[in-house]
């Protein structure tokens, strides 16, 4: 490296400094920049400000040679070259030059200088990059310039999140403060979906599918291993990488797409690249990129295209699984037993709007796959307001003031109960309350990990609009009701209800848990006794519904545009009956409202025609609008999941004397070649179609790893 005229280049001098492998400055180099009578002194000066001002790390004057004096390297981009060139110390590289840069090419247009430019040499150099040993003779870790990441992460200090604090003080928020004296809030990024935030801001916690910019996750750290001691290459290229896809996440990311945007000085950007693929695949892999409803080309995982896996069942798991699989690269078949696809996600558009007979609503879009997935598609969520009049039998509005007052109380009763249970075992365990399985020790398990945050929307289409298009171009076999499980060989064999076999390398079953409480599916041999004691510690709860469409709106004018209201019970026997009604078409011309039935006022419905369920919830909406006529309903549906012979439930819960740890013992795989995905596996979160879903893609994952 050559930075003065007085620089010794490759002779004598009394002292060299050692950057890496392959990139030194000499001793000359260093007083003309560090000796305050040189002319470089000024410049050092200058630059050690700046980062003096943004940044963590000593301004050293490696650390400057480094970010301003060491000549960019790019790669050729030519399809049969992909050679390393050394460009000139005043040449700045950018990703539109990185992206399209060819041996021989002239910098100031894009003309190449010769036809045989690509087969000069390589510097020798480059090939020792790739050593494993190289890493460990970098004196600085790599710092990015303009990296995608820069403006979700302002609130930090670059150097903690592997960029360079070198950047232009324009580029930080108004009064150039430090990162510890900026309001730790979510950037506003022009053109970025609202509902993309991939990373914490310092101080932040709590909020699912989040990621520490300054810190590696657990399976990072167990993936690469090597960045343990000093994480920043990893980070800056992670950061990288989550920000490219929050920026776009309707086509695949690639080495090519990302690798431009890798700026930093010296050959090390050589060895970033190179891992910046090993990230890639990881990141595609565990489900964090390149995934959703992607229609993918070619396989993201070459190397898996000779394995084949069985999924059962063609709910939200089995489709996340298979779609990802498929993806992969991995020959998959689905088997399902109904005459159609979702599971438990059932729409309806009989009564002039989509109705969701099981899931419609997204709890907590921040990072939700399914706000991804709505985002990819172009499909519209509805939020849904706080604002919910609750609304007593003979039509009273109940007073806000009591309503607060109540919920306070309610508040103060869990609160108790939490106290009461930190000195309990399971086996002390008791009913949450009333007749109720539900345990009083782990009703929230799944509370002391991060949930969604953000808005709960409508998805105004319906889930099966998501799911029809995970399920596009995948070998489905529906009417397939599977029976048996062999996973007693070296493969496994599954075999249906009408004696079709099928064999593969691994098999994912997804099946409803009240469907494995029931032995519906055979396995030989017996699944562990750990996992059938799981499988019967959990609950296996229901939810029915009950639509109805009218000739008129006569609720707008008491409810005033509100999404939904809530009904109060005349009395305990009554509570989960028709407790709240959803406004289907709040801003639009349709007249439907849906309600469900939940707990113990599921048993009032037992013996009744749907009919009758009907004329129940109309004498609950006449004593809740007595003051005008409700009229009949044009036409309704009423659910039945309990008595649906594919699903026997909607939702997992813990019952008395269990615990969470139930949903990751099901989650476990037997062998290596039997594994298990549905919302009844996810103890982060279940009982939701997020869930289900992102159990498939953790079982995805898990099988293409091995």
């Amino acid at each position: 490296m050559h930075s003065g005229s007085q620089c010794a280049r490759n002779g004598y001098t009394s002292r060299w400094y050692h950057l890496s492998c392959g990139e030194h400055f000499c001793n000359e180099c260093f007083d003309h920049y560090y000796r305050s009578h040189k002319d470089g002194y000024e410049t050092f000066s200058s630059w050690k400000r700046v980062w003096t001002s943004n940044g963590k790390s000593e301004p050293s004057l490696k650390a400057f040679m480094a970010d301003q004096e060491l000549p960019y390297w790019v790669q050729c981009t030519k399809a049969d070259c992909g050679k390393w060139r050394q460009l000139s110390k005043d040449t700045h590289l950018s990703a539109t030059l990185a992206s399209s840069y060819r041996c021989g090419m002239k910098l100031n247009s894009s003309k190449v200088e010769g036809s045989d430019a690509c087969s000069q040499p390589e510097d020798l150099r480059v090939a020792g990059v790739t050593d494993s040993w190289w890493l460990s003779m970098l004196i600085l870790p790599p710092l990015f310039k303009d990296s995608p990441a820069t403006p979700f992460l302002s609130c930090y200090y670059p150097d903690c999140v592997g960029m360079s604090p070198s950047a232009s003080p324009s580029n930080h928020p108004p009064g150039n403060q430090r990162p510890e004296q900026r309001r730790a809030a979510q950037p506003h990024i022009p053109g970025l979906a609202p509902y993309f935030q991939p990373f914490y801001q310092p101080n932040e916690c709590g909020k699912a599918l989040c990621v520490r910019p300054d810190m590696m996750e657990l399976d990072e750290l167990y993936e690469f291993p090597e960045f343990s001691r000093d994480p920043t290459m990893y980070l800056a290229l992670r950061n990288l990488v989550l920000a490219a896809w929050s920026r776009d996440c309707k086509e695949v990311l690639t080495l090519q797409k990302c690798a431009p945007h890798v700026i930093v000085r010296g050959l090390v950007r050589v060895r970033c690249v190179q891992e910046l693929d090993r990230v890639l695949y990881f990141m595609s892999r565990k489900g964090l990129i390149n995934t959703g409803a992607l229609q993918i080309k070619w396989p993201l995982l070459p190397e898996s295209q000779h394995n084949k896996v069985l999924v059962i069942g063609a709910g939200a798991a089995g489709l996340a699984a298979a779609r990802q699989l498929q993806n992969f690269g991995m020959q998959v078949v689905v088997l399902e037993a109904r005459e159609r696809i979702g599971g438990r996600v059932w729409d309806d558009a009989s009564l002039g709007v989509t109705v969701g007979c099981g899931a419609q609503i997204v709890n907590g879009c921040v990072n939700n796959p399914i706000a991804l997935m709505c985002e990819q598609l172009g499909l519209r969520m509805h939020t849904l307001g706080v604002r919910c009049e609750l609304i007593q039998e003979g039509g009273r509005v109940t007073d806000t003031a009591l309503d607060k007052r109540m919920d306070f109380h309610f508040n103060a009763v869990l609160d108790a109960v939490s106290e009461w249970r930190k000195d309990k075992s399971q086996s002390q365990d008791a009913p949450l309350g009333g007749e109720t399985h539900v345990s009083a020790c782990s009703w929230d398990h799944n509370e002391c990990f991060a949930q969604f945050s953000g808005d709960h929307t409508l998805l105004t289409d319906g889930y099966s609009s998501v799911l029809h298009k995970l399920a596009q171009e995948l070998d489905i076999r529906l009417s397939t009701a599977v029976q048996h499980v062999d996973y007693s060989g070296e493969g496994v064999t599954v075999t249906s209800r009408c004696g079709s076999r099928w064999s593969a390398q691994k098999v994912l079953v997804t099946v409803p848990l009240a469907l494995l409480q029931k032995n519906i599916i055979g396995f030989s041999p017996p699944l562990p006794d750990r996992k059938l004691k799981a499988i019967h510690s959990l609950g296996a709860g229901v939810i029915e519904k009950v639509a109805l469409q009218f000739p008129t709106r006569f609720w707008d004018s008491k409810i005033q545009g509100a999404d939904y209201f809530g009904h109060i019970p005349p009395c305990p026997e009554k509570r989960g009956l028709f407790s709240v009604f959803y406004d289907m078409c709040p801003q639009g011309d349709e007249c439907v409202l849906m309600t469900v039935v939940t707990g113990e006022a599921l048993s009032l419905l037992r013996d009744l025609q749907d009919s009758q369920v009907v004329d129940l919830c109309m004498s609950v909406l006449r004593e809740l609008f007595q003051e005008q006529e409700v009229p009949d309903p044009l036409r309704f549906l009423v659910t039945r999941w309990s008595r649906d012979p594919w699903a026997q439930m909607s939702y997992s819960f813990v019952k008395t004397g269990g615990s969470g740890e139930a949903y990751d013992i099901i989650a476990e795989d037997v062998q290596g070649k039997l594994f298990f995905a549905g919302e009844a596996t996810n103890r982060h979160f279940p009982q939701t179609v997020t869930g289900a879903y992102l159990s498939g893609v953790r079982e995805a994952s898990k099988i293409a790893a091995l």
